[in-house]
Formats: C-alpha cells, structure tokens, sequence
C-alpha cells in the first residue's frame, strides 16, 4: 500500500444521475419505469426515501410514512433498499470512468465530477468530452440501460460549483457548456437554491428578497460577510465566479474485506457483533494493512429474499485497535439494525491512515501499532510543552538504588527528553 497522490483539475465536468437507488430499481425491474414507486428508507422502513415521477405527481413525497403515501396513491409500488448494489453499481462506474481521466471525485451516489483537464487531445472539446462520459455511463452506469429515457444529466465549466449548477440545468441525456470566460452571465440568472449554505441562511436571502445569484453578487461582500459572517463571504464568491474549486482525486486503494456466510441467516445482535468482532480481527491481520491505521470502515450485509443493509464510519482517530474499530459499528447495528435475517457479512477497510515511523518499520500487529503512536503522542506533547515554556517540564522516573530501604533513594527523577 502506498502514499496516495492527489491530482488536480481546473476544469471539471459533472455527471449527476438523480435518484439514483431509484433508477438502480427501475434497471433490474424495467416494468417500474412507469408505474408510480417508492424507495423505503434504510433507516427508518416506515418511511418512503426516494419517490419517482409518476408517484410525486400523485401528491407523495420523499419522507411520508407508508400510510400516507397508501392513502394518496392505492396503486403505489413499495421496494425494500438494497444499498449494497447501488453501491457497487456505483463503483463499477466510477471504475470506468478512471479509464477515461484519472481526476476522479465522487460527491454521493449518482453524482461526480471528472477532471477534463489536458483530455482536448484524447477526445476533442468539452461537447466530445460529454460524449465519452455519456457512452460510459451507458455501458457501466446500470441504471441508464433500460428502456426508459436516460436521467443522466452532464454539466461542463471551470470549478466544481459552476459545473455543478450547469448539471442541474440540463435536460435529461444533455450536457450543458459554461465557457470559459462566460460563468459570471451564467450565474446570474441561477435560483439561490444552488449555493451550498445552510437551509437557515437561504431563508433568511429569501427574506431579504435575494432570489438570483445575480442579486447576491450586485451587494458588497462586506455586506454578506456582516449578515452571514464566513458563509455569506463563501457564497458572495461562489456567486460572483471568483472562486472555483479544483476536482481533487485521489489514487485509491484497494480496500480489505473480510466476510462470511452464516449457515443459517442470523438476526441475534449479539451474534452480529461477534461475527463484527472477528471479521475486524481478520482484516487487521491482513499484510496489506501492516504499517497503516484503519479511517474508513464499512459493514454489509445481504439479508434474506434479495436485499441488504449498508453502513460506513470514519473513525475520527485512525486506529488499528479491534475495540475502536468495532464500537462505531455496532452502536450503527443497535441504532438501525438490518431489517431481516441475515445471509452474509462483511466487514470493508477502505482508507487508511500512515502511522508513525516506528509504525512503519516495526508494526507487525494491532498491539505494536497502538504502543507505536502513543510513543509519538508522547514526543510530540513534551516538544510542544518545551517550546511554550522554554523549557522541559516533564520527568522521567528512573530506578537508581532498587535495594535501599529508603523510597527516595530507590528511584530519581530527569528530565524527559523527546
């Protein structure tokens, strides 16, 4: 496992699928296509998570208990999730479009953006780079092949903000072009709805009757930072064009699973979090994962008739410790248990923290790892204490006279020297 190396792109061409569990569906069942549907929520199975077409004209909305939506539209369709294929459907697009540019930034399911930077001579100009993402998304997208009409919409611009709300103007199976040099014309006429700010603050432009972007960049930018301190400054930038954030990829790497099939499907949580146990333990002996902390884990499952349960933490503090590691998780299993019985386990390792240098050279286990980075810890708080107070005011306890049968003479105190 090596170092990741971050890649850049000025220019950035966003691909948005909306709904995309939805049209995960409608792929593997293309007779839901016209029918009005409903996504039930992971977390909440009461609840409808993603709604189609047919089914929000009819009044339901994403949110609605189960007898609501029944009740405004009898002939609605209800599946179960199944977050593990959207998941990898996802990932196998992703895949395919690193063929194509090796600037890859994934936002959430169904939304990316690709670094178009220097692929002019590979494929022509932003309307024949649309046209090289449009024929991946449909060989490897696996919602955008059924008979209905494609829902993948394409947006190319300098920045990810600008590509993004060029994304959102698109018609379906379209590409919308922001020149360079023509963001400022674009934007002004773009809805607020599109800044990235909080719900809050949109209500409050809205009441101050700040409908457009164009109105937001004719204030000062004093103004807004005054009303709405680093957010409103944010926003007044964004709106203006005066800022345009690159698309940072990254070399993933290959992630550690661990998994296994239980000869009955188990729904007992505490055969789950022994199995979540000692899937961790599995994959903290792998050799690839020698010499690095675990920062992303993820637990799946596939549960009886057909679907599954998904779940992922970011450890705030990278670890190699099983304990660490499997508390996140299975708060996650108390909190929004899997639905049904379950059929097969996994536990994923998927980004990784460097260690120390001692980690690097000496970890052969999770115990050596641990030991490693409290010693750096340790360094690291006495050279800053020394640095604050020009001076070292942390002792280490040494053993000078073990036989004597006075305490003081046993051991003596100096100074701690990092």
């Amino acid at each position: 496992m090596t170092t990741s190396a971050v890649l850049r792109s000025d220019f950035a061409l966003c691909l948005w699928i909306p709904l995309f569990p939805l049209r995960c569906e409608e792929r593997r069942h293309p007779e839901l296509i016209h029918r009005p549907t409903a996504l039930l929520s992971p977390h909440e199975t009461r609840r409808l998570w993603q709604v189609s077409s047919p089914a929000r004209r009819m009044g339901v909305r994403s949110g609605m208990t189960v007898s609501q939506a029944i009740g405004l539209c009898p002939s609605l369709s209800l599946r179960e999730p199944d977050p593990v294929h959207y998941d990898e459907t996802f990932s196998h697009l992703l895949l395919a479009l690193e063929d194509m540019s090796p600037v890859i930034e994934p936002v959430e399911l169904g939304r990316v953006f690709v670094g178009v930077d220097g692929l002019n001579g590979l494929y022509g100009g932003p309307l024949e780079q649309a046209g090289a993402v449009t024929q991946v998304v449909r060989q490897h997208g696996g919602c955008d092949r059924s008979a209905g009409p494609p829902s993948y919409r394409l947006g190319w611009a300098r920045g990810k903000f600008l590509s993004w709300v060029a994304a959102t103007r698109a018609k379906r199976g379209t590409v919308v072009v922001v020149p360079n040099g023509e963001h400022q014309a674009f934007l002004a006429h773009q809805p607020v709805a599109v800044l990235p700010i909080t719900s809050d603050t949109h209500r409050r432009l809205r009441q101050l009757g700040l409908a457009t972007l164009g109105d937001v960049a004719r204030l000062p930018e004093l103004a807004m930072v005054s009303q709405f301190g680093a957010e409103g400054g944010r926003a007044w930038r964004l709106a203006t064009g005066k800022v345009a954030d690159p698309v940072i990829g990254h070399q993933r790497p290959e992630p550690i699973v661990a998994g296994l099939d239980f000869p009955v499907p188990a729904a007992d949580r505490a055969v789950l979090a022994h199995a979540i146990d000692t899937l961790i333990e599995r994959g903290l002996r792998h050799p690839r994962r020698t010499g690095w902390r675990v920062h992303v884990v993820r637990l799946r499952a596939v549960l009886e008739h057909g679907v599954s349960w998904l779940t992922e933490v970011v450890l705030k503090d990278p670890s190699a410790h099983r304990d660490r590691i499997a508390a996140p998780l299975n708060t996650r299993l108390e909190s929004s248990p899997p639905t049904g019985a379950v059929e097969h386990l996994a536990v994923e390792f998927t980004s990784f923290a460097r260690g120390t240098d001692e980690l690097q050279l000496f970890a052969r286990d999770a115990s050596s790892s641990a030991r490693a980075g409290r010693r750096q810890a340790l360094h690291d708080a006495a050279r800053e204490i020394e640095t604050r107070f020009k001076r070292p005011l942390l002792s280490h306890v040494v053993e000078v006279q073990p036989w004597s049968r006075l305490p003081e003479r046993r051991y003596a105190l100096i100074d701690f020297e990092p």
